[in-house]
């Protein structure tokens, strides 16, 4: 048997260690950068431990020359080994099989991404008319997803993703939307379709696959495939202040472009997910300021949302956004995207009509522990209950006042009434008396906007835990020069793991 010394066992090991995927994205909410570190430091420590006692035992055997020279071939069996060879060769086969661990088919499922969050949010609302019992609600909600990296195929890496939903209470969404308001005041609010309140059903929100084939010799610039069953926010008008409902701001006017999401511009089924195909050309050869193009086609409306006829109204949006840095080097996200969408009905006459608009999404770091915010749709075709939209905010991180965890968030929004819905009119119940009349449709012209404002502060009790005071104010809800400011109230608790 040829002699191992100490630097081969301790180089194989290095390559084995190196070999390895990196560790899973296990939560939800980024670690703070010191924890990272720290798992990185007791990583290397066992490494170290490990290659050290590799080395004793090399050193042990290296005494015991003429065992290490036995050639088992010769001598005819391998019960004539002795003891020392016998367990040099199983460290040996030992660091062997840590290096190509790392490309057997257990080790790629270890690869996976895991992301499990519970979300229970409590709300109080405040100014509502006479009359109005729905005014204090809760809801919880619960989101499974697996990304799972499929083997490569040449220079190509794919992997599936899922995301299993379930929930219970609709918050006070629905009390204000029968009283006309537009915003939707809790996103986090869920439940299966058709489900009784008592029920808390299992749904398969997305399941989709995605494969990225690099671009030419340039493996910075790579071209993205995506099909199946998709929540076109996470591929469409991020936003890195103002995206996540369940750690950053909870009315929708702030996480989404309002004409997309409380708008229904894109048609999704009734849990809130579509079909759809997505083609995106991600080109980071400026490094730090890549640019990406992406182009998305998606079942939209009653029938085509839930696969019964996904091809006779699609949804179509396609999307130009870009990296700078800028203020002394702080990086942002530029976003400007359109779509169009056939065949929608029309919330006055109900007949078919094309729609077609545009948004852009704006964040930007200006310090260290500051980020900026925009987002600003409109209608340029179609007819919708206000056909412009603008929010505008900050988000800041604890790191100025010694909780790098923490943060705090404050926005603006404005919906400004459309020409077909002044016309029109609106229904709201203004007060205790309409109640008494019975009038379930007492009108009002709409005018100007309607406005909402929102602040919170997210205050981390452990990486994985959080509580989140909210405060809301509405103003005009519905647009209705008559109604009165409504406060909400709320308090979001949210685990992620």
């Amino acid at each position: 048997m040829p002699q191992t010394n100490s630097c081969t066992i301790g180089n194989a090991f290095l390559m084995a260690f190196l070999s390895l995927p990196a560790l899973p994205a296990l939560a939800a909410q980024p670690e703070t950068d010191a924890a990272a570190l720290q798992k990185l430091i007791e990583r290397v420590e066992r490494l170290e431990a490990r290659n050290a006692q590799l080395e004793r035992e090399v050193r042990a055997l290296r005494g015991t020359p003429a065992a290490m020279t036995e050639n088992p071939a010769t001598d005819g069996a391998a019960e004539n080994e002795t003891g020392i060879a016998a367990r040099l060769k199983m460290v040996e086969e030992d660091v062997v099989a840590m290096k190509n661990a790392s490309t057997s088919p257990a080790e790629k499922r270890d690869g996976a991404t895991l992301g499990a969050a519970l979300t229970t949010v409590w709300q109080k609302a405040n100014g509502l008319p006479h009359g109005t019992h729905a005014n204090n609600k809760l809801n919880y909600r619960a989101d499974l997803s697996i990304e799972a990296p499929l083997e490569s195929a040449g220079a190509v890496e794919h992997k599936l993703f899922a995301h299993l939903r379930v929930g219970q209470g609709q918050g006070l969404n629905e009390t204000l939307g029968y009283l006309g308001h537009h915003n939707i005041p809790n996103a986090t609010a869920f439940r299966v379709s058709g489900a009784e309140p008592d029920d808390a059903v299992v749904l398969l929100g997305q399941a989709w696959y995605q494969a990225a084939i690099p671009f030419g010799k340039a493996s910075r610039r790579k071209l993205e495939l995506t099909f199946g069953k998709v929540d076109v926010f996470g591929f469409f008008d991020r936003n890195e202040a103002a995206d996540d409902e369940t750690a950053q701001f909870l009315n929708t006017v702030f996480i989404h472009n309002p004409l997309l999401d409380a708008g229904g511009e894109l048609g999704v089924d009734a849990n809130g997910f579509q079909p759809g195909f997505i083609a995106s050309y991600l080109d980071g050869h400026d490094g730090p300021e890549p640019w990406r193009l992406s182009f998305g086609v998606f079942g939209a409306g009653d029938a085509g949302a839930n696969y019964e006829d996904t091809t006779d109204s699609p949804l179509v949006i396609a999307q130009a956004e870009k990296k700078f840095s800028l203020f002394g080097g702080h990086s942002g996200n530029y976003r400007l995207y359109v779509w169009a969408r056939r065949n929608v009905p029309d919330f006055i006459s109900g007949a078919s009509k094309h729609h077609t608009g545009f948004g852009i999404s704006v964040d930007q770091r200006v310090g260290e522990g500051m980020k900026l915010f925009g987002r600003y749709g409109q209608i340029l075709r179609g007819n919708l209950h206000f056909n412009r939209a603008l929010a505008i905010g900050a988000e800041a991180s604890g790191l100025y006042w010694g909780r790098a965890s923490d943060s705090v968030g404050i926005a603006g929004s404005w919906l400004w009434t459309s020409r077909s819905y002044k016309r029109a009119g609106g229904k709201v119940y203004l007060n205790h008396e309409s109640f008494k009349a019975g009038d379930p449709d007492f009108r009002f012209r709409p005018s100007s906007s309607e406005r909402v404002a929102e602040i919170y502060y997210r205050y981390a009790l452990t990486p994985q835990f959080s509580l989140t005071p909210d405060v809301q104010w509405i103003w005009r809800g519905g647009a209705n020069p008559h109604a009165g400011t409504v406060s909400v109230f709320g308090l979001r608790a949210n685990i992620a793991y």
